[in-house]
């Protein structure tokens, strides 16, 4: 059923990153003065201002986006609950592969700039949030499916 607690970890998971376009995982202050936010969508810098995309992230936007639909797709396949722990499986190494290719995204981009602990933003820990959640999603979809197996058991 689609209104198990499972459905809610994983609309959770989805929500944490899709959370990622919203808050950068770095905020840099650059020799200039100015800041620098790190986003999976680009580089934005504070000129004149405003928030100006300095360099955008194609790829990276891409696959957040195709990662979140991942997630969000195995709400629906609550039929299936092999079919749904084996992605949820899957979407915790894409996560992690993922956040790896965050941090080598940020690394390309500030060069030999180091980092503190004040440098890092919310959107760091959404991929660590979101690897929570699908644990506890296929904790669930696994006490669903003992569950099931023994209630046929009395039968």
């Amino acid at each position: 059923m689609i209104q198990r607690i499972q459905s809610v970890w994983l609309f959770f998971a989805t929500a944490s990153i899709f959370s990622l376009f919203l808050f950068p995982y770095l905020q840099v202050l650059n020799p200039d003065g100015s800041a620098s936010l790190i986003k999976v969508m680009g580089v934005y810098q504070n000129i004149a201002g405003q928030q100006v995309q300095t360099q955008a992230f194609l790829g990276l936007t891409i696959a957040s986006v195709i990662l979140g639909l991942i997630i969000f797709i195995t709400i629906f396949l609550y039929k299936d609950r092999k079919k749904q722990v084996m992605l949820c499986y899957l979407s915790i190494a894409l996560v992690i592969a993922f956040s790896f290719w965050l941090i080598q995204t940020a690394k390309g981009v500030l060069g030999p700039v180091v980092l503190r602990a004040e440098n890092y933003g919310i959107g760091t820990l959404l991929p660590s949030i979101a690897i929570l959640f699908l644990i506890l999603a296929i904790r669930g979809m696994k006490k669903d499916d003992r569950l099931i197996k023994s209630a046929d058991r009395l039968r």
